[in-house]
């Protein structure tokens, strides 16, 4: 196998015109032979969604691990809050994976969070942190250039423990997919799902909409209309649950949740109707 994968992650909406940019500087660079470029979308500022899909693409079990590359850009400048000068934003992290993936990503919020246990190394980057509103075009395709077409890795500065990358939170929305299907961040496993099973009745709440859901081996283990808690298709060896509805959208008849929005769940008695 001669090609490389090249994933972008960044919170731009499809189609927009930042991509086009961003994918023009990339291959003026240098990442252009060889190489199949492959954009997602997380929402805007949302660094949930954006770590979420970081870890789904990169924790998988590839063949050709040292072939695979993610570049991760979702920069809201929350890691302070005054006035920002020149620009400047969170910076570029260099992280290697256990199983041989490599990945540039800014480190902001969550966006290295769930794929943190599966971590190697961490390093800090000489790519320039401010100077433009846009850096993922100006100043961060140099170094996507040296990682993915001459695995030249002189953009390393300093090695950093994990401290500088906060953990995963627990019992939030993740992402949600074009159906409609919410991806929480339960894993299976974790408190309080680790003692469901199928049939269960549970009472969830997302944000402020409350709704009954049935805990379901599978997505497709409820009726039509009715909204199911069910291991999804993320999380490689522990899946996430999620909730969905069958026939319809979770997200919408949970009045549209962003990212990051708290899920509570209480088992219940199944409601009369």
């Amino acid at each position: 196998m001669s090609g490389k994968l090249f994933h972008i992650v960044c919170d731009y909406g499809q189609g927009d015109l930042a991509w086009s940019e961003i994918v023009s500087a990339i291959f003026d660079e240098g990442v252009n032979e060889g190489v199949t470029i492959w954009p997602t979308t997380a929402n805007s500022f949302d660094t949930i969604s954006t770590g979420f899909a970081v870890a789904q693409l990169g924790a998988r079990n590839f063949k050709n691990p040292d072939k695979v590359f993610i570049f991760a850009n979702c920069a809201p400048r929350k890691d302070d809050t005054v006035a920002r000068e020149n620009n400047e934003g969170e910076g570029l992290l260099y992280v290697k994976l256990k199983n041989g993936v490599r990945v540039l990503a800014v480190n902001s919020g969550h966006s290295l969070s769930f794929v943190r246990p599966y971590i190697a190394e961490v390093w800090s980057t000489n790519a320039q942190s401010g100077g433009s509103q846009f850096r993922s075009r100006d100043f961060f395709p140099v170094s996507v250039a040296q990682l993915v077409a001459r695995n030249d890795l002189s953009f390393r500065n300093k090695q950093l423990g994990l401290e500088v990358i906060p953990e995963a939170t627990v019992g939030l929305v993740g992402y949600v997919d074009s159906f409609g299907n919410i991806k929480t961040t339960y894993r299976q496993g974790d408190l309080p799902t680790s003692g469901l099973k199928p049939g269960d009745i549970l009472k969830v709440k997302v944000g402020e909409v409350t709704m009954f859901a049935t805990v379901s081996g599978g997505s497709f283990g409820v009726a039509d209309g009715e909204l199911a808690f069910a291991p999804g298709s993320s999380g490689h060896e522990a899946h996430y649950w999620e909730l969905f509805k069958r026939g319809g959208s979770a997200f919408e008849a949970f009045g549209r949740p962003k990212p990051g929005s708290v899920i509570t769940l209480v088992k219940s008695a199944k409601p009369k109707t």
